[in-house]
């Protein structure tokens, strides 16, 4: 039996100010981790079990993925199943001006449903994803992304402010806070032990909780969107990890991949090409 090829192919459109991306043959786990934006996905083939938030979930072909900002979320695939997936991922200030656009309403949306099994949403999210490899004339990609957001927002959506969502309490959003500030430092739990009244164990527990994810994990992935947003501005990869956090780059490099599926360079590509060919030119292999 010939090996599937793993296959990672990612677009940032200029005109709307969004990234697509295709992930294709892939075996690979990934961890527990949250996003700063919108993700609007689906899966194309293969099956995973994904956790969500504290509930689980075993979702497959034709399944519709929304993930707000800050949902913690990892998945692993079920039965050695390859997966092939697409995506969107939208900025908030993105999602805010088109959402205005749609409903002439100034709000931030939140989506109050993560997955949709065998929805025809999932229909919308190809055309849009095609029309940017396409590099579809602006009016064409605005449009399907209208009708995309659309549907989204009258089925699975709902004002930010009007959701009962369980927050962090004052310490420990004040220990969010603090890492998102001093991301760049060495942090030790002692440091955040200092800020608050409680034990190291009780600390760990309590974050991970009321977070979904563990300080260290918070810090990292903090670290994680700074870095990607310095890669954006050509910053080089070995200069944007110091710039963010990052001391070793080795495990930098391997942190990146595990979490965001391509290596730093490959990554930035994605930003510094001034031109990105058709589908499939865009099929990148690890950066040796």
């Amino acid at each position: 039996m010939a090996q599937v090829q793993e296959q990672r192919h990612v677009y940032y459109d200029r005109d709307l100010e969004i990234e697509a991306y295709n992930l294709s043959g892939i075996i690979q786990k990934f961890p527990n981790h949250f996003h700063e934006y919108y993700v609007i996905g689906f899966v194309e083939g293969g099956s995973r079990h994904l956790w969500c938030k504290n509930r689980e979930y075993d979702v497959a072909t034709g399944d519709l993925l929304l993930f707000n900002p800050r949902d913690n979320h990892f998945c692993a695939p079920i039965n050695g199943e390859i997966l092939d997936y697409r995506a969107i991922n939208i900025k908030p200030e993105i999602m805010s001006k088109v959402v205005k656009e749609i409903t002439g309403k100034d709000y931030t949306p939140y989506f109050t449903q993560n997955v949709v099994c065998q929805s025809d949403i999932t229909l919308f999210v190809r055309d849009f994803y095609n029309a940017i490899i396409r590099r579809a004339p602006k009016l064409e990609k605005e449009e399907v992304l209208f009708f995309l957001l659309e549907q989204v927002l009258q089925e699975y959506a709902a004002p930010f402010e009007g959701i009962d969502i369980s927050e962090p309490n004052q310490q420990i959003k004040m220990l969010c806070t603090y890492m998102e500030n001093h991301f760049a430092e060495n942090i030790t739990l002692d440091d955040l032990l200092e800020m608050t009244n409680f034990g190291k164990s009780y600390l760990l527990r309590s974050f991970t909780k009321q977070v979904g994810v563990s300080p260290y994990r918070y810090l990292q992935t903090v670290r994680l969107d700074r870095v990607k947003n310095l890669l954006e501005q050509g910053i080089a990869p070995i200069d944007a990890a110091y710039m963010a956090g990052f001391s070793d780059q080795s495990h930098f490099t391997n942190f990146f991949k595990e979490f965001i599926g391509l290596t730093p360079k490959q990554y930035q590509r994605i930003f510094t090409d001034t031109e990105q060919p058709p589908e499939p030119a865009k099929e990148w292999q690890d950066d040796k």
